[in-house]
């Protein structure tokens, strides 16, 4: 399993980063990203400490550490400003917090991250066709995710991606231990939502592109 979509005690997850990457490695993972919820109060306290994290304890682990951030309810327009922001402290992974069905995320997030150039648009709701085709030409993945609540639009977004050839990649979104789920049971979600075993492989192959092209950097 990979999972590029994760949070630590440092936002709103249970785990210290440290338990939080023993688990995933005691369950296979190949490689993991710490990306905590952010805006621009705590951007430059959290994103430090998770890079400082993975420098120190990756070089123990048989996996894939990386540190990124999700830029969460933040307005469209200061997205941009957001993403460049993080980029120059040093994440590897960028993640913004999508439209999801199921909390009160500013209209025009999504494509606002999409022109943005973020790595993953998480989560994104009732993405829109254009919006998916401009993901596409930007080479932004979108979220297949494994949480319940943000999981009901997986099917719409499956569908878009088909239509479009947007990327898709799975991602646990995991706050807590029951949350890191086993390829297995990722399977079966991306199939539950429309998707046959070709396109699991093909998003298998995404989120490891994604993390071979950040640590190739």
């Amino acid at each position: 399993m990979i999972d590029l979509h994760t949070h630590t005690i440092f936002s709103d997850g249970v785990l210290v980063p440290a338990e939080l990457a023993r688990r995933a490695q005691a369950l296979d993972y190949k490689a993991l990203a710490f990306t905590d919820h952010v805006d621009f109060s705590n951007l430059d306290f959290v994103l430090p400490r998770l890079i400082t994290f993975c420098r120190t304890i990756g070089d123990t682990m048989t996996m894939t550490l990386l540190p990124g951030v999700e830029l969460t309810h933040v307005p469209p327009a200061l997205i941009g400003d957001g993403v460049k922001k993080a980029r120059d402290l040093g994440a590897q992974i960028i993640v913004v917090h999508g439209e999801t069905l199921v909390e009160p995320v500013a209209p025009g997030t999504n494509r606002a991250a999409i022109t943005a150039g973020v790595d993953i648009l998480a989560h994104p709701g009732l993405i829109t066709e254009a919006e998916a085709e401009l993901a596409a030409e930007n080479g932004v993945h979108l979220e297949i995710t494994t949480r319940p609540g943000h999981a009901l639009s997986n099917g719409h977004v499956a569908k878009i991606a088909a239509r479009t050839g947007a990327r898709l990649l799975l991602n646990n979104d995991a706050h807590a231990p029951g949350d890191l789920r086993t390829w297995a049971m990722a399977e079966k979600i991306a199939l539950g939502a429309g998707l046959n075993s070709t396109d699991w492989s093909q998003m298998r192959n995404n989120s490891l592109a994604l993390v071979e092209n950040k640590i190739g950097r």
